[in-house]
């Protein structure tokens, strides 16, 4: 099966955005899948130590894994435009130095997550009795950082190209893979936390490999050594780009460790709730973070392709089709909250249904306030798209001003439950940066 490269320059913009956008759900939904049954796995076979261990590097590892998807995201952002302008030599040269940048920003990121694992994980006061098995778990993925980056960049070249439905078929396999290699290693050869960061390396190694297969077979994107070789132009333009990027992931996953060390101080019960519910953001946001990547490719490919008023028409209907997504898993969520936060939690009666609370809490915030999220990742990733990497940076240090500002400030005012509101009003306060920030880049294309 050929990869399915799609032109987003023509057609009806709503299903271009819709159909661009379902196969990168499905394929985030079985993403998010090994991820829930990591935590699955972990928590019920290990307990809630494991689990907590796990919770405990949860922004850590993020910020590392934001800093490669934001650098790669960046790098797309060229590339869909070049696909867009139908300039396939400058095309390849963007994918060929787009490599190159990405094996030596992996190998940097590689050394720079295992010198800092330990210190951070000291600095968010990590309890003593779960601080082996997080930095286990740490040491292992940073490991894997080259295959995560490969992963990431190819993916990215294919969703640049319009195809979403490579991605989706290699995540399945990824998923498929994981989950039978987390109960291999875990219930069954007793490897604890380790075997499933093994299990994830290895399927992500698998989804890897199977996106490069699609990608060789695209003709116009056959490359030669040249197109590695790194022109201080080009590099300095695709650095551009993808800086920013990584530099907002990077300040948004500070905030996230900073409400990481509040979260460690209120004991064991309290983290393992608090993980419980934050592996559930990842499906919450499963279909925002797949109409952020369907406007990225859609806004850049019609900006090469000089048709403004189509980015104009498609972001209305992008915001649209998000607002109504988000209510309906919002209720969902508020519906079946408790029943979904219980299956990732065991332990004593007391631990369990201390965590579960608050587990069932903290989901329950972020599902009212979950449509703040989806004009998010709209509206960034829009601004993204009209090659503006600088204004979604800024609004990354509103969140972080918003995130630890509320997670230092409102549990003394509210308690506990103003770790949890402090997370929603740093969607709102990426917003307020964001929305102003589209209409201004529209404004000045327009003109262009």
């Amino acid at each position: 099966m050929r990869a399915k490269i799609k032109d987003m320059t023509t057609g009806s913009p709503l299903p271009l955005i819709v159909s661009f956008a379902l196969p990168l759900m499905v394929g985030n939904i079985f993403q998010q899948l090994y991820t829930v049954v990591d935590t699955m796995v972990v928590g019920k076979a290990l307990g809630v130590d494991a689990l907590a261990a796990l919770g405990a590097t949860d922004w850590l590892y993020w910020m590392w894994l934001g800093m490669i998807q934001g650098v790669t995201q960046g790098f797309g952002i060229l590339m869909a435009r070049e696909f867009g302008a139908k300039q396939f030599e400058s095309l390849r040269s963007v994918m060929g130095s787009s490599v190159t940048l990405s094996a030596l920003s992996a190998v940097l990121f590689l050394i720079l997550g295992q010198v800092a694992a330990e210190p951070i994980l000291n600095l968010l006061n990590t309890p003593p009795e779960i601080m082996g098995g997080s930095l286990l778990y740490l040491r292992i993925m940073f490991l894997g950082i080259p295959i995560v980056m490969a992963y990431n960049l190819l993916a990215t070249i294919l969703r640049s190209l319009g195809d979403g439905q490579t991605p989706l078929y290699a995540m399945i396999v990824a998923a498929i893979s994981n989950i039978v290699l987390d109960l291999l290693f875990v219930l069954v050869l007793h490897w604890g936390i380790a075997g499933a960061a093994i299990a994830t390396l290895i399927a992500q190694g698998i989804s890897s490999i199977y996106c490069l297969l699609k990608i060789r077979k695209i003709e116009f994107l056959t490359i030669n050594k040249s197109h590695f070789a790194l022109k201080p132009a080009m590099a300095g333009r695709l650095l551009s780009l993808g800086s920013p990027m990584a530099a907002q992931n990077a300040i948004i996953a500070v905030g996230g460790m900073i409400i990481t060390a509040v979260v460690n101080g209120y004991g064991v019960a309290f983290i393992g709730g608090f993980t419980a519910a934050n592996k559930l953001y990842g499906v919450l946001e499963i279909a925002a973070t797949s109409y952020g990547y369907a406007m990225i490719t859609y806004v850049g490919q019609n900006l090469g392709a000089a048709k403004i008023e189509r980015i104009r028409t498609g972001m209305k209907w992008g915001i649209t089709v998000a607002l109504a997504t988000s209510a309906l898993i919002s209720s969902v969520m508020l519906v079946f909250g408790k029943t979904i936060v219980g299956a990732f939690i065991s332990g004593t009666p007391e631990e369990a249904a201390a965590a579960l609370k608050v587990g069932v809490t903290y989901l329950s915030i972020m599902s009212i306030c979950l449509p703040a999220l989806y004009i998010l990742h709209v509206t960034r990733s829009a601004v993204q798209g009209m090659g503006n990497t600088v204004l979604p940076m800024v609004s990354g240090i509103a969140e972080f001003v918003m995130r630890t500002g509320g997670v230092l400030l409102l549990p003394a005012i509210m308690g506990e439950n103003g770790i949890f509101i402090a997370e929603v009003l740093a969607w709102f306060g990426a917003d307020l940066i964001l929305v102003p920030s589209y209409f201004v880049m529209l404004k000045r294309i327009s003109r262009a």
